[in-house]
């Protein structure tokens, strides 16, 4: 599935709750849906600075697609995880550079989020955006 294919998945998902409750408890569940990352894969190198919680995130290059693994200690923080991975995982190094985040705001993400996971996430893209850039200059 493309990344322009899962964005449109997730927004479908999300645009059919319209309480944030219920939008809240499917990211919840999206953090649930990811395996738990061991404790000896969750190095200081793969902790995510800037986040109130933590959160690691690790990726790998395979057959020439990006493949990302995370774990947080907060429920939505590992949502917010299982969302960006949703997307991003399984796709080359330049999708993830090209491929514009504009859902978040489409499906109201970005606007009840407290400033501090806000930050959070635009810090998990960056990193996620990084692991692409230095992916794609390997070649």
């Amino acid at each position: 599935m493309t990344a322009e294919e899962k964005i449109k998945a997730l927004t479908q998902r999300f645009s059919v709750l319209e309480d944030w409750t219920d939008r809240y408890a499917l990211l919840i569940d999206l953090g649930k849906s990811l395996p738990l990352l061991p404790d000896a894969e969750k190095a200081e190198n793969l902790l995510i600075k800037g986040c109130q919680s933590r959160v690691w995130i690790k990726a790998e290059l395979k057959d020439g697609l990006v493949y990302f693994k995370a774990d947080s200690d907060a429920v939505i923080t590992k949502g917010l995880a299982a969302l960006l991975l949703e997307v991003f995982s399984g796709q080359s190094p330049q999708t993830i550079l090209d491929t514009p985040l504009d859902f978040l705001e489409q499906i109201g993400l970005r606007e009840h989020l407290s400033p501090t996971r806000s930050n959070g996430l635009n810090d998990m893209i960056k990193q996620i955006k990084l692991y692409a850039l230095a992916f794609s200059l390997k070649k």
